[in-house]
């Protein structure tokens, strides 16, 4: 019987496997712990206190219009109902105690009834 020799690579070695994942837990440690560090020391600063109120309500703001102009320029949508559904998210929003998850979901609720049950 004659036995060819093949390339196939050796496994790794253990401790290179070892030093591998404590190489890769100790980046992902520092990355996740290094905001809250910084932030430590910042609690005090004007600027991230504004960000820290401001911040949340101008992403959803900006996500809301870029879903917003890319639903409305669709041919296939009804304006109105899209319309009908921002209504019934700044209503619930504004008269159940500015609950975001609430708002969002209710409206949401809405356009997909309103899609998919309504001429």
């Amino acid at each position: 019987m004659i036995l060819l020799a093949t390339n196939t690579p050796a496994p790794p070695a253990t401790w290179y496997i070892i030093a591998a994942v404590a190489i890769m837990f100790t980046v992902t440690f520092t990355l996740r712990a290094l905001p809250f560090a910084i932030l430590a020391n910042l609690r005090g600063s004007k600027f991230v206190n504004i960000m820290a109120l401001w911040m949340p309500a101008g992403i959803l703001g900006l996500l809301a219009m870029v879903i917003f102009y890319s639903t409305a320029t669709d041919p296939a949508t009804d304006l109105w109902k899209l319309l009908v559904a921002v209504a019934v998210t700044i209503a619930s929003h504004l008269l159940l105690g500015r609950r975001t998850l609430v708002s969002i979901g209710l409206g949401t609720v809405t356009y997909v009834i309103l899609v998919n049950f309504i001429g």
